[in-house]
């Protein structure tokens, strides 16, 4: 057990302190650990509710990243706020054994504005707005947000009644207060309570360090409200509680969920008990039950009451539903490939002999060789590459990758303090960057460069109430400006695309993540 398990997690202070106790643990498995502090969307923007952000994992995203970039080794994660689907590679390791589930309110003054027709209480949740206002339909509910702390001291600092908190957090950090009082009525968020590891999929040695605190009984449950929320198609943008427990007497599980409308009007429940290894549909059986009885139509109603018209987005990449999903409610997409490529002939005399240092900077050159040669044929000493998931693609196709850096720069320099007057074999496209060459040729390293695929520009028009448009590359920006105008707003997925881009728009932003997902989080900031 020699490799230090690198413990990603948000840096406020509950997120520590479940970080904290995973550390323990593993430590007490005699596992060397480091904690890796990352700050999150939903920690950075606090003036706008959580459902307005338009994000799915708006407080694990950031992680989610890091830990496909090989930054981390496992993410730590309330699991209420974690997707249910995570992103591909990423699976569940763990989860920990569940702490209190329930609601609470902690209250300004007393309980008696209970009764009264004129209060008001603050929440970030819509699932917590939309039950209270279910309970308590003249009643007023303001935003909330921020860490606990931040939280309990807008609540000092406001003429509020009360705030609504999840009471495994404040107990989790000591900041119960005495006069705080459970919500028993109101159902839960699904998974609220628990902690969840995330690993990647291909680890196998963090795998097995996560398995050892695993609990059993907590997965079960939480995996059943999980996948009840997935079937009504929720997420923090919903208004759905579900609570399963296993009752250790009878060996059953009991679950209860519900689905309510934004504005509380509207409430459908349910509530089934089955054995424990009868429980493989409950999750469905419930959400059927809710669906059935106007719970889908229920859903599509509160959508079309927030759509507007409005806000049109190009992506001059084609998108995956997946991808698209992730817009706000209020945000149109379209998308198509402003790029071709097409894999150009390689001599078989430059695989002919073996070559020490290969470089390949995206799939596109993976592609291009098994285009030309098979695996047997590349003989290739060490292969440097820019990104994941050309990384995953080289170790799938060709073999093993001596190194991996998230751009062309920072593998550049990597080379120049590695090589020492070396020489590399650079596999690109005909519209290639010159940073990687003009880096090497100053440091004295040669670099021969064997064009294997061509890219192409294939631009569209694009419909005139296109506001903003998204590029992936300096190529795409190129492509775009054949057909198109420039009074958008470009959104770039990099700083070398960024700088193409601002040659010709007056309004340029920049994801912070090289990934589509951060260009289609920065659209919904900036139009929501």
């Amino acid at each position: 057990m020699h490799k230090v398990i690198r413990i990603g997690t948000r840096d406020s202070e509950l997120a520590l302190w479940q970080a904290n106790r995973v550390q323990r643990m593993l430590n007490e498995l005699e596992y060397k650990t480091q904690i890796v502090p990352i700050k999150s969307t939903g920690d950075i923007i606090l003036n706008k509710p959580i459902y307005e952000l338009g994000i799915t994992g708006v407080f694990t995203r950031n992680l989610d990243v890091a830990l496909l970039n090989n930054e981390i080794d496992i993410a730590v994660h309330s699991m209420k706020d974690v997707p249910t689907i995570l992103p591909e590679g990423i699976i569940q390791a763990a989860v920990l054994k569940r702490a209190n589930n329930s609601d609470i309110i902690v209250l300004k003054d007393t309980e008696e504005f209970f009764g009264l027709k004129e209060a008001t209480i603050a929440t970030g949740s819509l699932r917590r707005k939309a039950m209270w206002l279910n309970r308590f339909p003249t009643h007023t509910v303001v935003d909330l947000r921020g860490n606990v702390n931040t939280r309990l001291n807008k609540l000092k600092d406001n003429d509020w009644n009360g705030a609504i908190f999840a009471a495994a957090g404040l107990e989790r950090i000591g900041k119960r207060p005495g006069g705080a009082v459970n919500l028993s009525w109101m159902i839960s968020a699904p998974a609220q309570g628990a902690i969840m590891i995330t690993s990647l999929i291909e680890d196998d040695y963090i795998k097995d360090a996560c398995e050892q605190l695993n609990h059993y009984e907590t997965e079960v449950c939480v995996s059943i409200e999980r996948d009840f929320l997935h079937r009504l198609e929720g997420g923090c943008t919903a208004p759905i509680g579900a609570f399963a427990y296993i009752d250790d007497k009878t060996k059953e599980i009991n679950f209860k969920g519900v689905l309510l409308s934004k504005d509380g009007k509207k409430k459908i429940e349910v509530a089934k008990t089955v054995p424990l290894d009868k429980h493989r549909y409950l999750a469905k059986d419930c959400a059927d039950y809710i669906i059935n009885r106007g719970g889908k139509q229920l859903i599509i109603n509160d959508i079309n009451v927030e759509e507007e018209s409005g806000i049109n987005v190009f992506s001059t990449k084609s998108l995956s539903l997946s991808q698209t999903k992730l817009f706000h409610n209020n945000i149109s997409s379209d998308s198509s490939d402003f790029i071709k490529i097409r894999s150009n002939r390689i001599p078989s005399k430059i695989v002919k002999e073996p070559i020490e240092n290969v470089v390949i900077t995206s799939k596109n050159g993976v592609e291009a060789l098994l285009d030309n040669f098979s695996k047997d044929e590349l003989n290739f000493g060490n292969i440097f590459c820019v990104g994941r998931r050309t990384k995953k693609l080289i170790e799938q196709k060709i073999g093993p990758v001596s190194h991996v850096e998230k751009n062309v720069q920072k593998l550049a320099e990597y080379l120049s303090s590695k090589l020492k007057k070396g020489q590399v074999t650079y596999f690109c496209s005909d519209l290639r960057l010159d940073t990687l060459p003009d880096v090497l040729s100053k440091n004295e390293i040669h670099v021969t460069e064997v064009v294997a695929y061509k890219t192409m520009h294939s631009p569209e028009l694009i419909s005139n109430d296109i506001v903003g448009v998204m590029f992936y590359s300096p190529s795409t920006v190129d492509s775009y400006l054949k057909e198109n105008s420039t009074d958008k707003v470009a959104f770039c997925i990099g700083e070398s695309t960024a700088k193409q881009a601002r040659k010709y728009f007056e309004r340029v932003e920049v994801a912070q993540l090289p990934t589509v997902e951060s260009v289609i989080e920065m659209v919904n900031l900036h139009y929501v």
